[in-house]
């Protein structure tokens, strides 16, 4: 497939409430939307890795940028027939995970598009009803927390997670665990902790956690393997697994029991795919985070979400959810509570509403 125009762009999308982690807080989510053509079709593609260089070293404005002046002249003109060869292509960039992403995942949804294919078929996709659970920002009180997960219960969520800060206490997730003794809930601590935060893990041991999402370094390893051979509870590894090797190495040395899968933060769809069959050949059990995209993201997500072995609940988000007003359709919407269903339609399934788009756009090139 020669690719005959990239486009960028560079957005940010206004959320209903603040969104609250261990590294900050946000009002918008700012993602980079990449756009490709090939033979009169066109695929999308869309990477978000926020603002600042606080959940991994890339920020918004420098993907767009990079996209815009480095990578788009290697691409533009030139017959790229796979994902791996996409990848090959931008091998010698190094790093970079999410502006290659964008790219790639423009690829995939192009190249499904083309074959007149649902992307997640066309990836090996087994299910196409998927599972999705509710993700908790940081809360002020426990009041309010209680509140928020008595809500996704009531929904239907098969589980949910609690994003866990050094500010927010045991206390917090104790309160959840003793108001909902057996519901499936997990804790996603983004990189805020050291291994000198070992007795507050120990406490969290006693509170039936499906996991602990992330708590040490974004780039560690080593001190994973060391707290989870101190732990019961299962270590997910996410902003740490940036490639097919870093995941191998990761499983090798036990710094995880669980991988969450990012196509943005890993490159892309290309290795992304093959994160999963690794997991699924070592039998480590993995599932699907986001990067709170608008459908264009969330779209190759949810193709992940149906490969053999995805085994948790995945982080994507029905219409509604995040933003008053959705920058991509057609709706994210669940087909039952807790489920949502795999596009039948052509690519990835989504693409962005042309006056959104314009509305919500920083910048174009």
């Amino acid at each position: 497939m020669r690719i005959d125009a990239l486009t960028v762009f560079h957005v940010a999308m206004p959320l209903i409430d603040p969104w609250k982690t261990s590294f900050g807080e946000m009002t918008s989510v700012e993602s980079v939307l990449v756009r490709l053509v090939s033979d009169g079709e066109e695929g999308w593609g869309e990477a978000a890795p926020y603002a600042m260089p606080q959940f991994c070293p890339e920020w918004s404005a420098g993907c767009f940028q990079l996209i815009a002046d480095i990578f788009r002249p290697v691409l533009v003109g030139k017959e790229i027939g796979s994902g791996a060869e996409l990848q090959a292509r931008l091998g010698s960039f190094k790093g970079n995970h999410f502006a290659k992403a964008a790219i790639d995942l423009a690829w995939w949804d192009l190249w499904a598009r083309l074959e007149r294919r649902p992307l997640w078929r066309a990836i090996g996709g087994t299910n196409a009803s998927i599972a999705v659970g509710s993700d908790i920002p940081v809360q002020p009180d426990k009041a309010g927390l209680l509140r928020l997960v008595a809500a996704a219960l009531d929904a239907g969520y098969p589980r949910v997670k609690l994003k866990f800060r050094p500010d927010n206490g045991v206390a917090m997730v104790a309160a959840v665990r003793e108001a909902f003794p057996d519901i499936v809930m997990h804790i996603d601590c983004n990189s805020g902790f050291t291994l000198d935060s070992l007795p507050l893990f120990r406490e969290l041991d006693r509170l039936g956690l499906a996991m602990i999402e992330q708590p040490l370094a974004h780039d560690d390893l080593l001190d994973h393997a060391r707290l989870q051979a101190e732990i019961e509870t299962p270590i997910c590894l996410d902003e740490s697994i940036t490639s097919v090797e870093r995941a191998r190495q990761a499983i090798e040395i036990g710094a995880t029991r669980w991988i969450n899968i990012k196509h943005g933060r890993v490159g892309g769809l290309t290795n992304a795919i093959e994160i999963a069959r690794l997991c699924h050949d070592q039998r480590v059990p993995f599932w699907v985070g986001g990067m709170l995209e608008s459908a264009v993201g969330q779209g190759p997500s949810i193709a992940l979400a149906t490969l053999p072995g995805a085994s948790y609940p995945a982080d994507i988000f029905p219409d509604g959810r995040l933003y008053a007003r959705e920058l991509s359709g057609p709706a994210v919407a669940l087909s039952g509570p807790g489920r949502i269903l795999a596009s039948s339609r052509a690519g990835a399934g989504f693409a962005p509403d042309a006056q959104a788009l314009s509305a919500m756009s920083i910048a174009k090139s």
